[in-house]
């Protein structure tokens, strides 16, 4: 049934996510359900986020097909596409998520050597719990894991981590490791990476209404002075937005075409990028394809933005 598909593919969406969190280092531990074995043989699988992290910023070592000038500055994923990569290969969908992860941290780091400078992933949505207790579980253990296993790892390489979302309905213990992972990548620079888990961008967009609430109601703000910007201030993403700008190219896997409630204010002037690739086998010729799609567009429409 419809709801369920979709939640199929959030599923698949916050495996992959956490795995952006994770970028090297979760290989070992990840791959514990079998997803292991494909994922090894996966594309990111070999680049240390710490390897990248060494590499001059001026260095983009981009792939021949892309300009350096037209790369997009925000770049924005739905994961979708683990479950049915592992039912494909005849695996449980906790071995798809774990694949999952090997992809995410093969993109970090292409984000890294290559100058994108965010990268912001749906790892799980508001909608995924839904899904069966034993998944949800998995995906919120995986996450944990993974934000421990990676966040010396990414601060090395210089990406500075955020988890955006409802953390009201996360357990205590994940929560902490979120608060750990982003207080020890705090510093960092050279790539924002927002991990969106138990996020839903209506949700978002409710929650900043209250915040612009509250500070007309304690006197703070006259309502004629709300306006978008005010507005724009209370997003999870505001820090981004404001460091870096919204995201230019929405991409997302698995052939599937809709938003999901994912960004839905972010995204008002990005290209959409559709990819058939499942998020597990989607490595860099699929970025490279994805990418110089962009810059296509860009060349045409760019100067109207």
């Amino acid at each position: 049934h419809h709801h369920h598909h979709h939640h199929h593919h959030h599923h698949h969406q916050h495996q992959h996510m956490s795995s952006s969190a994770p970028k090297r280092r979760a290989n070992s531990s990840d791959d514990g359900d079998g997803g292991d074995g494909s994922r090894g043989a996966g594309d990111g699988v070999g680049a240390p986020a710490a390897t990248s992290g060494q590499l001059p910023a001026s260095t983009p070592h981009l792939p021949a097909a892309l300009r350096a000038g037209a790369l997009p500055r925000h770049l924005a994923v739905i994961m979708d596409g683990n479950a049915r990569w592992a039912e494909a290969r005849g695996l449980g969908a906790f071995a798809g998520h774990s694949a999952g992860v090997a992809s995410l941290r093969a993109l970090v780091e292409r984000c890294c050597k290559w100058g994108i400078p965010a990268l912001t992933v749906f790892a799980f949505s508001s909608e995924n719990w839904g899904r069966g207790q034993r998944e949800v579980t998995f995906l919120l253990s995986l996450f944990g894991r993974v934000l421990a296993e990676e966040a010396p790892a990414l601060a090395r390489a210089g990406v500075r981590l955020r988890v955006v979302g409802d953390r009201a309905r996360l357990p205590a213990a994940l929560v902490r490791q979120i608060q750990q992972a982003e207080a020890l990548t705090a510093a960092c620079t050279r790539l924002q990476l927002s991990v969106a888990i138990s996020y839903g961008a209506r949700s978002d967009l409710a929650s900043a209404a209250r915040a612009v609430a509250k500070r007309v109601a304690a006197g703070e703000l006259d309502p004629e002075q709300v306006d978008e910007a005010e507005l724009q201030r209370h997003l999870s993403l505001a820090p981004v937005l404001a460091a870096v700008g919204p995201p230019d190219l929405l991409l997302r896997t698995s052939g599937e075409q809709r938003l999901s409630n994912f960004l839905l204010w972010e995204a008002a002037y990005a290209e959409l990028v559709f990819s058939d690739v499942l998020w597990p086998d989607f490595g860099e010729a699929q970025l490279v394809d994805a990418l110089a799609a962009f810059q296509a567009r860009a060349r045409r429409f760019g100067a109207r933005t």
